[in-house]
């Protein structure tokens, strides 16, 4: 029987430990600045981005994971007897399965399932860390896709972001976009749904955003379980950790993460954004 391989790309930002134990493959976004281009998560970390972006005064921009990054992989795992199920971030906030398929394309003999998760970061990473928990049970692909689309009706994220001057930039706030020239103090809130970053609403402080967003994690979940929860920040490890435990006394967690985003992802977040993504009810 072969085993099932859990392809995904580094907005997943899934801890590594994680990605070691159940054999995940992770491929890198890329990160254009200037001249130079770096592997997300493998030329360049978030601390050294964060404190890079603070003094730039060129500005990154961003690219999806090759094709030929893809072919690679898919090569790799052929090789080993694989079969493969890349779950990737969504097709509307990034061209990475676009180029996922165009690599399917020119192997027509590889075993190959696609899932657009509709979603990023550790929303994205609960959808390819269940597929990959099952596959290491000995799970089909055609089970562990069900599962990965399955997941995309129990897992969200929400977060809340210092400025929309980054989203803006990078042309992926869609409805945020109202929230655009309102007082420096505003906080927006913001959710991934229906693969797009919108906007929720507005609050007037730092704090109050904080308090909002768990509000809102609480309206979402609804009280389900098993709930799985993880903080994602952009260079803001101290309200992250406070948000998770805070989070962890609001709700029963059965399993918690702490995680950045991956430099891809806060290239447009920015930072200082504070987030949480959860999966409830599976």
């Amino acid at each position: 029987m072969s085993k099932v391989t859990v392809i995904t790309d580094s907005t997943a930002y899934l801890p590594q430990d994680l990605v070691e134990k159940y054999g995940i493959t992770v491929c890198p976004q890329v990160l254009i600045w200037g001249e130079e281009t770096f592997e997300d998560g493998i030329d360049i970390m978030p601390d050294e981005f964060y404190k890079r972006l603070s003094t730039a005064t060129v500005m990154p921009s961003t690219s999806q994971v090759t094709p030929a990054y893809f072919t690679k992989v898919y090569k790799e795992q052929q090789a080993q007897g694989n079969e493969m199920l890349a779950v990737l971030v969504s097709t509307k906030l990034s061209g990475t399965i676009a180029s996922a398929i165009q690599a399917k394309d020119q192997m027509p003999d590889v075993t190959l399932e696609i899932v657009d998760s509709n979603t990023i970061a550790m929303a994205l990473g609960f959808h390819a860390l269940t597929a990959a928990r099952a596959a290491n049970d000995g799970a089909s692909l055609e089970e562990c896709k069900a599962l990965a689309e399955k997941a995309r009706e129990h897992t969200g994220v929400v977060f809340a972001v210092d400025t929309l001057e980054f989203l803006h930039r990078g042309g992926r706030i869609g409805g945020a976009n109202r929230f655009l020239g309102t007082a420096l103090n505003i906080k927006p809130l913001l959710e991934v749904v229906g693969g797009r970053v919108e906007a929720i609403e507005r609050v007037r402080t730092r704090k109050k955003s904080i308090n909002r967003l768990l509000e809102l994690v609480e309206e979402r979940i609804a009280g389900r379980t098993p709930l799985r929860l993880a903080t994602l920040h952009a260079n803001a490890p101290d309200e992250a950790k406070e948000l998770l435990i805070r989070a962890e006394e609001m709700f029963d967690v059965e399993e918690s993460f702490l995680t950045e985003v991956s430099p891809v992802v806060g290239t447009h977040a920015g930072p200082g954004t504070v987030g949480l993504a959860y999966m409830a009810g599976m």
